[in-house]
């Protein structure tokens, strides 16, 4: 009798470890489909991050171009002496703007802030001098960059060049 309950024990136990390497292979399957599922996710973060990491430096390497060809401008309409743009009347120059050309991929538009009838007083270094104004204009440089060229950045830069006061507005 004692062997038979011996055995009994046994069927029973083996029974019982069918039943859970099924359970177990269960677990495993869901373990894995999870741990595929964070796998996945970090790496459609990390694939966002690269992108706006590109983005940004698109634009920081944008950015320093523009400015060098602002710098470019404005040398070679100080250089150009009598003949500069700069000097030009503010009725010589279209409601639009003037176009300056284009300078390494950049377009360039002049634009003349004397819109009165008077000069206009020049931004103070020291101290005032009678008789000297200003002829103020304003150089804005664009250029596009970026996949695609989608994007669009201008600086504006500010001109004022010390002149005799005439008093007659352009």
């Amino acid at each position: 009798m004692e062997n038979y309950q011996i055995n009994q024990n046994v069927k029973h136990s083996v029974s019982s470890m069918h039943k859970q390497k099924g359970v177990v292979l269960i677990i495993a399957l869901i373990m894995v489909v999870a741990v595929t599922g964070i796998a996945v996710t970090l790496m459609n973060s990390s694939s966002v991050d690269i992108k706006i990491t590109n983005s940004a430096q698109e634009r920081e390497t944008a950015e320093n171009s523009l400015i060098g060809t602002v710098q470019k401008v404005i040398a070679n309409e100080a250089a150009a002496g009598g003949n500069s743009a700069f000097l030009m009347k503010a009725s010589e120059i279209p409601e639009g703007g003037y176009g300056m050309g284009d300078m390494d991929g950049a377009s360039n538009t002049m634009t003349n802030l004397n819109n009165g009838a008077l000069d206009l007083p020049c931004p103070r270094k020291f101290n005032f001098t009678a008789g000297v104004s200003c002829n103020m204009v304003q150089v804005d440089t664009t250029i596009t960059y970026g996949t695609k060229s989608k994007h669009t950045l201008t600086i504006s830069t500010g001109v004022a060049q010390e002149m005799a006061s005439l008093n007659t507005g352009g």
